[in-house]
């Protein structure tokens, strides 16, 4: 696999398949505004088609009760793929990125990332042009049921460009590879960068120890964002503390539909509906973010226990 087989992808499905190229069409004249929160500069994109995700059941009835989207008898007849080992490279038809992509597991399992980070590594280095993330079954995911990634192309999410002047704070190392923690990003993040994949899976699994993990999840709350270049990784892994910000079930004018994801840590936020793009603010989304992520004290007792793993 290579970016250039999933870019002829894209275009292949946008010449035969009317629904994905109406909505990407349309995304061409989607709304967006710029804001600062800090120093970081984010986008907010009005986005009327992503209904579809931002108001998903994930319930576990509501999941019983509809037919995965992502399995292979339940795709669209015009849908095509591309077979990459485990997983397929699928069109988003409710796209987000210019160039945006689904790549689910062939089999129909639970939305986990512990056993497949090395996997997220080796996609990540194949389709070296585009951005990848995994949202949480309880961060953003719409398909908690089916594990997945998703690819968008890179250039469009302020994240790699805004980490770049954030100050860091040194954690560990393994051989080449380091983990640090990016402080003055819009939210807290750890940063793993290497050059061999083994050993950015053995920092990440260090730290993927040291996560909370809430009773009766099945996995610690995440969202990663990762890409390749310059024969190296960077992988981006943002703690969770909730799902989705108050003002997600709040009524009357203190409602806004935002369930952040990947791509909102990104930098990108994503409001389906026009009354909450026309009014949301910086401190708004400061509000949001200050609710699903964690504080510097919760993040301060994630490196307590990293550096309880290494004693």
């Amino acid at each position: 696999m290579n970016s250039s087989l999933i870019n002829q992808l894209i275009d292949n499905q946008l010449a035969e398949w009317e629904t994905a190229r109406r909505n990407y069409r349309a995304l061409e004249s989607v709304q967006v505004k710029e804001l600062m929160l800090g120093n970081c500069p984010v986008k907010v994109q009005f986005n009327p088609a992503r209904i579809v995700s931002s108001a998903a059941k994930v319930n576990a009835r509501s999941l019983k009760e509809r037919p995965c989207f992502l399995c292979a008898g339940n795709r669209p007849a015009e849908q095509q793929g591309l077979a990459d080992g485990d997983y397929t490279w699928l069109v988003n038809p409710f796209p987000i990125f210019p160039r945006h992509l689904t790549i689910p597991v062939n089999h129909h399992t639970p939305q986990l990332i512990g056993d497949r980070v090395g996997d997220l590594l080796r996609l990540t280095r194949e389709a070296d042009e585009f951005v990848l993330f995994y949202n949480g079954p309880r961060c953003g995911a719409s398909a908690p049921d089916h594990a997945h990634f998703q690819a968008g192309n890179k250039g469009f999410l302020p994240l790699g460009e805004a980490i770049r002047s954030c100050r860091r704070e040194p954690l560990l190392t393994h051989g080449s590879a380091r983990l640090s923690l990016v402080t003055e990003y819009i939210c807290p993040l750890f940063l793993i960068e290497a050059r061999e994949a083994d050993e950015a899976r053995a920092l990440f699994d260090t730290l993927y120890r040291a996560l909370d993990q809430p009773a009766g999840e099945p996995e610690p709350m995440i969202n990663l964002v990762a890409w390749y270049e310059a024969g190296g990784w960077s992988l981006c892994i943002f703690p969770r503390i909730r799902h989705r910000p108050s003002c997600y079930q709040a009524e009357g004018d203190a409602n806004i539909l935002l369930s952040p994801a990947s791509v909102d840590l990104g930098g990108v936020f994503i409001t389906p509906l026009e009354k909450d793009f026309e009014k949301i603010e910086g401190g708004d989304l400061q509000q949001i973010l200050a609710e699903v992520c964690p504080n510097r004290e919760q993040i301060d007792a994630i490196i307590n226990r990293l550096n309880r793993q290494q004693s």
